[in-house]
């Protein structure tokens, strides 16, 4: 689905009908506009939420962030 937005004059810009019905948006819904080069991305924040945690899934969690400053702390001791 394409649409055309204009700039209002105080910067503002109004989702047309059939976009915000398309995407279930309702009024008081929070967007998160993201920059990417000079393009403008505007998503919801539980889609905005969903793709940093899908950015995340192929982090290792075999040791929690206590653990390996655990092994830090005690490497640091070691060489003391």
């Amino acid at each position: 689905m394409d649409a055309t937005l204009v700039l209002g004059k105080q910067g503002r810009l109004v989702v047309p009908a059939a976009v915000r019905t398309a995407l279930g948006l309702k009024p008081g819904d929070h967007l998160h506009l993201h920059v990417s080069g000079r393009r403008l991305v505007l998503q919801s924040q539980e889609n905005a939420v969903a793709e940093l945690r899908d950015l995340g899934q192929h982090v290792s969690t075999a040791r929690s962030l206590v653990d390996e400053l655990l092994i830090e702390r005690r490497r640091a001791a070691a060489v003391e």
